[in-house]
């Protein structure tokens, strides 16, 4: 099973959340937390395997818990609710590395597979957070998108042709067994593939990357 902790300050929210991952057989909410400090308190009492984090949250909020959590609970994989944030808030959360950046009206399904994907040791980006995500971060001063860009390919230039069109799928959200699926890959050669991506580009998680992916207008034809 799955041991999965919820943090919102919202009950609705956690009810919510709560409802939809115990209709899947291989997932247990075994805590809920209404702000960080009771979170990082939590993932450490109940031994979870993933953390859901609300960024937004009184006491301490999800991104600083997000930083304190390897401490608390280490092995324990985050992953990040959100809503349309401010720029800093999604820089910060990039940086520390969560499993997976979830908009608080993902479909039901969506939210069940990220789940099993960060307990598996994988990240989950949606499409609709990759969208959230890079405009975000497009909303900084003016000529920061083309620095990053230019920044972004050169970057990109140690990948071989089939680690780039990988690359470009992870920006477009896709997880492993579907980006395997658009170029005929098993999901294990892409999972594969992707650690060669990260080793190489000097990224913490596939996040990261497909941030970068999308910073040098990367995409599946090349």
């Amino acid at each position: 099973m799955i041991r999965v902790l919820v943090a919102d300050d919202e009950p609705l929210i956690r009810a919510g959340i709560r409802m939809i991952l115990s209709s899947a057989d291989d997932i247990d909410v075994v805590a809920e937390a209404a702000d960080g400090r009771e979170a990082l308190e939590l993932a450490r009492s109940h031994r979870v395997d993933v953390v859901l984090l609300d960024i937004q949250m009184p006491v301490m909020d999800g991104l600083t818990a997000l930083t304190e959590l390897p401490r608390a609970a280490p092995g324990a994989r985050a992953l990040i609710l959100t809503t349309f944030g401010e720029r800093e808030n999604v820089l910060r959360a990039v940086t520390a590395g969560g499993a997976g950046f979830l908009l608080k009206d993902t479909a039901p399904g969506e939210l069940i597979q990220a789940v099993r994907a960060a307990a598996g040791g994988n990240a989950f980006l949606s499409p609709a957070a990759t969208r959230h995500i890079v405009d975000s971060l497009a909303s900084g001063p003016a000529g920061s998108a083309t620095a990053r860009g230019e920044a972004a390919r050169r970057r990109l230039e140690v990948l071989t042709a089939r680690e780039r069109e990988v690359l470009a799928l992870l920006g477009e959200g896709l997880s492993n067994a579907d980006a395997g699926t658009r170029i005929h890959m098993s999901e294990a050669t892409v999972k594969t593939y992707v650690s060669r991506i990260l080793a190489k580009l000097g990224c913490d998680n596939r996040v990261q990357a497909a941030l970068l992916a999308r910073d040098a207008g990367l995409d599946a034809t090349g």
